[in-house]
């Protein structure tokens, strides 16, 4: 299965877990809020679930084709 990751840019409050935790994915951008590397990595299935689960805002969702997951 393959899921994809959206950002809630408006929710990120700049935690900076995303980004310590897979920087190959996940950068910020000038005004400090969390962006997708351009051409990065798409990361394992577990690992997307573990980043959206450690999003202290939420700003980090994960889908199955339209359907939104919830990784709670």
């Amino acid at each position: 299965m393959t899921y994809r990751i959206e950002l809630q840019r408006d929710l990120c409050i700049s935690s900076g877990r995303c980004v310590a935790e897979s920087p190959e994915v996940f950068r910020f951008d000038d005004d400090e809020i969390v962006e997708l590397v351009p051409g990065g990595p798409r990361p394992a299935d577990e690992q997307i679930f573990a980043i959206a689960r450690d999003c202290p805002s939420g700003a980090v969702r994960v889908f199955d084709g339209d359907e939104e997951i919830d990784v709670h």
